[in-house]
């Protein structure tokens, strides 16, 4: 039956991906892959390129550009829906790819809000997969949350009002999209001394970096791709 799959690829390891994932990813006929430019290439497609019979599935690239302003996406999301919407009524089944999980700071968020909204009609059914918290929590063999500790997830642009408020009111706090922030950031935690720090970049990827040395996450230059995990408790 023709529809939608919104499917989380995973943080960048395709050892991460999920059965369910995978065996959707081999069975549609249309991979939709988001990308920032038309010259750029999908760090998503990469990840799952060798489950795919490119010979028989149909690539089709989605513009996704790297901007914070609605007016500016509205159009492209528009687009987007409208492409897929057209491969979905003429019989296809396709797979939108994503980096982590779809419902989850996912580029698919938009897709999926703009689908309910101008296509209704079209099926779309969620495939979940591995985030780049639960990833790097395995890479630094760092403990999240246990027994009643409170756990929060930031984005670092939330502001350092709302970082300070986050730590104190929980016991761990997850920050995402570090980079644009993370002078302010790091200085903020001057305030903890005592709490662990995990930084992870790309994590899952070839070029991954994981860091536990708070003055070495101090002196590092992060990209988009990276989190910091801010633990207060010992254990």
């Amino acid at each position: 039956m023709s529809r939608l799959f919104l499917v989380g690829v995973g943080p960048g390891d395709p050892e991460l991906l999920t059965r369910k994932a995978e065996r959707v990813l081999r069975e549609v006929d249309v991979i939709a892959a988001p990308v920032t430019a038309p010259s750029e290439s999908s760090q998503a497609l990469g990840i799952v390129r060798e489950f795919l019979d490119e010979r028989r599935q149909h690539l089709l690239p989605l513009l996704f550009p790297m901007s914070s302003d609605r007016a500016t996406l509205e159009p492209h999301w528009q687009e987007a829906c409208r492409l897929v919407a057209e491969r979905v009524d003429a019989g296809k089944t396709v797979a939108f790819i994503t980096l982590g999980d779809p419902l989850f700071y996912a580029t698919s968020l938009y897709l999926l809000e703009r689908m309910r909204q101008d296509y209704p009609e079209v099926p779309v059914e969620v495939v979940p997969g591995v985030s780049s918290i639960s990833a790097a929590a395995a890479e630094g063999k760092f403990t999240l949350a246990e027994g009643a500790e409170r756990l929060a997830v930031l984005p670092a642009t939330a502001g350092e009002a709302a970082i300070s408020a986050a730590l104190q009111q929980n016991d761990t706090l997850v920050l995402l999209k570090v980079k644009p922030a993370f002078g302010a950031v790091m200085a903020l935690l001057d305030a903890y001394p005592d709490a662990r720090l995990l930084f992870a970049q790309r994590v899952g990827m070839a070029d991954q970096v994981i860091l536990s040395d708070r003055a070495a996450i101090a002196n590092h230059q992060p990209d988009y791709l990276s989190l910091l995990i801010v633990r207060q408790t010992k254990r």
